[in-house]
């Protein structure tokens, strides 16, 4: 292990976050690449499964909720197609981090080859996850321009501000990446327990209905859920035409870069073990 440390140095804390994926950015890149080409090889559709997915999903929740509950949002007025926009706003950011926390206890064990090799930064396991996700991220996001563009036009300027809104949803899935993987060699029953909690998370998520429309008793709940300031700000920007909170942003920001880092520290605590269990 000590020549190992002479040959691979690891950064800790903030600092390691970042530069080590840059640092290796070239295996990153080859990774993500492989992982987007591998998710639709073989099937007879290929790649438009990325744009057939998001709008079956899109296709099925206007018409159970919009349909056949009737529902509207808030007093808004204008119809099924409004509805289906903001809908789809929320869910593209739903469906990255569920992504994550359904993923990200099998990376490790899903690379058995990769733990043997000392050399080899297992850290960036979580960021290729991550980057490859920003992929159908992308297509979904032509998909609501599309949308967008017939129903209401040119958007406003503050949809600039997009990406920064975005900003602690990707924290928090790398976050989650780093500690799910890094649990998940020990704690197998993860990989089954995700994706339930994920389906419970759709539903304590303000998707299908404003943060508003809850009792004001409840909103305090809600608002621990890290995707509610996400997908509310998401809206904002998008439909609002004004920008974010700015002090939920911050806030979000902030415990998204921490819980990362503690995220990291723990992974690279976790994997000293995973030689022996893998």
């Amino acid at each position: 292990m000590t020549m190992a440390a002479s040959t691979f140095h690891v950064p800790s804390g903030l600092l390691g976050l970042f530069t080590e994926p840059w640092h290796h950015r070239a295996l990153v890149r080859r990774l993500v690449r492989r992982e987007i080409e591998a998710r639709y090889r073989g099937s007879v559709l290929g790649i438009l499964w990325a744009l057939l997915t998001p709008l079956l999903m899109l296709a099925v929740f206007t018409f159970v909720f919009s349909v056949v509950f009737q529902a509207r949002w808030g007093t808004s007025t204008g119809g099924k197609g409004e509805f289906a926009l903001i809908l789809f706003a929320g869910l593209i950011v739903f469906t990255m981090f569920s992504e994550a926390l359904v993923r990200a206890p099998g990376l490790i064990l899903e690379n058995p080859s990769y733990v043997k090799k000392v050399v080899f930064p297992l850290e960036i396991l979580p960021w290729v996850m991550v980057l490859s996700s920003l992929f159908q991220v992308a297509v979904s996001l032509l998909i609501l321009t599309a949308f967008y563009l017939a129903v209401f036009g040119l958007p406003p300027l503050s949809v600039l501000l997009l990406p920064l809104v975005w900003l602690p949803l990707l924290l928090f899935c790398l976050g989650v990446g780093l500690l799910l993987s890094g649990l998940g060699v020990y704690l197998r029953d993860l990989r089954a327990i995700m994706p339930v909690i994920s389906q419970l998370l759709m539903f304590l998520s303000p998707l299908f209905y404003p943060a508003s429309a809850l009792p004001e008793a409840f909103r305090g709940l809600l608002h621990l859920n890290p995707l509610t300031g996400i997908i509310e700000n998401t809206r904002t920007v998008l439909f609002a035409g004004t920008a974010p909170d700015w002090t939920v942003l911050g806030i979000q920001i902030l415990a998204g870069l921490l819980f990362a880092v503690l995220s990291l520290r723990l992974f690279r605590y976790l994997r000293t073990g995973f030689a022996d269990i893998v």
